[in-house]
């Protein structure tokens, strides 16, 4: 596995909370990040079905277009009672002709719930693949997850995406509800940056 020994790194991604959350978690290593949107970069199609295909195509972009090693997260949240879904469309859920609309996708994802008189608890997990590329074309995967439920009504202003009603396992709030530096502790993000730190920074 490669170690990663440059100081600078381009966060493919232009999702100000994945942004915030990955600069605060590589704080500790005294890496200089730079998001996507610095470098007035487009975002590239995703045209894979998998969380690994879809982070592979947005580090690659980066790491090409800029020289720079990149970091890409592909995440999304897989509701056991829809079959997964929406799983690696769980932005596309989002999309309306003015921008993501988080709330909408949410309760669509209830309201089919609802309408399949899907048993309670509601399960589902939050998955994030990391893919670290260099500009020489290699890569490193690292995959995270948490598993929790879905509650309704929407709880919290503090997260995004669909942490208002995600309640991680053993815990009584919602991620949209949890202090920002508790969810960092726990989430698929976090598990997945623990495995990327252990592999190309420890």
């Amino acid at each position: 596995m490669r170690k990663f020994s440059d100081s600078r790194l381009v966060i493919a991604s232009h999702n100000s909370g994945k942004l915030r959350e990955i600069a605060a978690l590589l704080l500790p290593f005294g890496v200089q990040t730079t998001s996507a949107a610095e470098f007035n970069l487009p975002e590239p199609e995703e045209t894979e079905s998998t969380f690994a295909g879809n982070a592979r195509i947005k580090a690659h972009f980066a790491a090409k277009s800029t020289g720079l090693p990149a970091l890409s997260d592909d995440s999304g949240i897989m509701v056991d009672a829809l079959g997964g879904e929406p799983g690696v469309y769980t932005a596309d859920w989002a999309e309306t002709p003015n921008g993501r609309d988080f709330p909408m996708a949410m309760t669509k994802v209830w309201d089919l719930l609802e309408g399949k008189s899907a048993p309670e608890p509601r399960l589902a997990h939050f998955c994030a693949t990391l893919c670290l590329a260099w500009p020489d074309g290699h890569d490193e995967i690292f995959e995270g997850v948490v598993h929790g439920r879905l509650v309704w009504p929407m709880r919290g202003e503090l997260g995004f995406g669909f942490d208002p009603i995600f309640m991680p396992d053993g815990e009584t709030e919602t991620f949209g509800e949890m202090d920002p530096a508790k969810k960092h502790a726990i989430s698929h993000r976090a598990d997945a940056f623990a495995k990327l730190v252990a592999g190309c920074f420890g």
